[in-house]
Formats: C-alpha cells, structure tokens, sequence
C-alpha cells in the first residue's frame, strides 16, 4: 500500500466461520498460515489501496487478524449476503477513521490464491471512469469439468466487457454444436463505487437473483451495468474441503510475494 492515491480506495474481506459446506473455512491451513490471512497480507500489497480491512463476526477471526497486525471490523451475525457485512464495516470505518471512503473492494476470504495485481486491474478503470458503479474481474475456465462445475459462477459478456447473465450452469450452450464457447468465470475481487454498495443493498432481491444464486444478477435485474474486466492470474476459490486440496495442490507453484 504505497502509491499515492487522491482518492480513498479500501478493500474489505468478509469472512465468517459458520459456512456451511466448509465450516471454519477462513482459519484452514495453507502451508501453515490459515487462508484469511493469505487473502489479507496479499491484497495488502495493492499499492492503490488506503486500508484493508477483514470484515467478521467471528472473534476467533477478528483475534488472528489483529495477531498479525491487521484491522479487524466486527459485523453483525445476521447478514446473508457479503455485500451487506461490507457494507456495514464500510460506515463503522468512515465513523472511526472520520474519512469517506471513496471505492470499495470487496475480495472474497476464500481466495487464498489472490494477487495483488488483481486488485489493481479491477480498481484502475473505475478511477479512470467514476461513472462505472461495480466492476468485477472475469477469467477464462480451464476445463469442461471447471465449466460444470456449479461452485463457479460463469459469465456471458456483451461487446463492450459488460456482463449479460451469470449463471453456475455452464453458459454459453454447446448443445447445438459449437465447437468451442468462450468460457469464463467470475472472479471475486469487486470494486463497488461507495455509494452504489450501499444503494446495491437497498435494491430488493431479484427473482433472477434468487434463482442462480448469484448477487450481481441484482444489479443486472435492477439496470445497472456490471463492467467485466479481464485477469490472467490463475484463480480458485475455496467453497468445499476438496477446493481447499486443489488450492494446496496449485500452491506449490503460486507466486512468492515479498
């Protein structure tokens, strides 16, 4: 975190313990330092970021972060949804530091496979263009089984980069005979405008929404575009104990960040 930056950019990572396809997901082992801190200490190496911050309601988690010297904010139990928990961790942020915060990224605590880098590309174009409400980032699937696999959400872009559907069925079709679709996958690291998230949380939820299970399908229902921003870094969430293997698996070749 040292480029300068007139504008207050801060990333927020929710995590929580309670998930249900992996309980106590964010304080797993890799390579002997739990994922939540992986996912803090590499987005923290964004030189376009003011602060990062771990947004939780789980003290085991707030005690870890603080333990390596990072700031943790305390949310409330009840949310359903990451962008309501970053919400809130937003306002408590602005009320202790007294500063707006500008842009908000939103990184998922279960991509322990995170580059710094991948937090610059997302953010650039939003400070290039303040008219951008919510940027993701986007990357292409690796194999058939990837593309089937309904833990990852897949995209379909327009010819601007702007996102058409999301969907964890595999999109586009190849059932009348295409040989090859693009295949890609929404990436986790979401820079919100400061106050399109708090308006993203005031929009109802959305039929289509509901249905995929994806949250950008709101912004979609509701209007608002979703620009779709590129990212040849190699990415896997950890959404079940098997992902977690892959993750180890693939760690063995990850980049060193010093």
């Amino acid at each position: 975190m040292t480029e300068n930056n007139a504008l207050n950019i801060v990333a927020i990572i929710p995590a929580r313990m309670g998930s249900s396809r992996f309980p106590g997901k964010p304080m797993a082992e890799i390579a002997g330092t739990p994922m939540i801190g992986h996912v803090f200490q590499r987005v923290a190496k964004s030189s376009l970021l003011s602060g990062v911050y771990v947004a939780t309601c789980d003290t085991v988690i707030e005690e870890y972060i603080h333990s390596i010297g990072g700031q943790a904010i305390m949310t409330s139990d009840s949310h359903e949804r990451c962008s309501d928990r970053c919400a809130e961790a937003m306002l408590k942020i602005e009320s202790e530091t007294g500063k707006k915060i500008d842009i908000v990224v939103m990184v998922q605590g279960d991509e322990p496979m995170v580059h710094p880098d991948m937090i610059d590309e997302a953010v650039r174009p939003m400070i290039q263009d303040p008219e951008i409400p919510v940027i993701n980032l986007v990357s292409d699937i690796s194999d058939e089984a990837e593309f089937e696999d309904p833990n990852e959400v897949k995209v379909v872009c327009d010819l601007s980069g702007n996102a058409l559907y999301f969907s964890r069925e595999a999109i586009p079709s190849r059932k009348k005979g295409a040989s090859r679709v693009p295949m890609l996958k929404q990436v986790c690291i979401i820079p919100f405008q400061r106050d399109f998230l708090l308006r993203f949380n005031e929009l109802e939820p959305t039929p289509l929404e509901i249905i995929e299970s994806v949250d950008m399908m709101r912004c979609l229902e509701h209007g608002y575009p979703v620009k779709m921003i590129p990212t040849n870094h190699p990415m896997k969430s950890v959404d079940t104990p098997e992902d977690l293997a892959d993750v180890l698996e693939a760690w063995k070749t990850l980049e060193v960040l010093q």
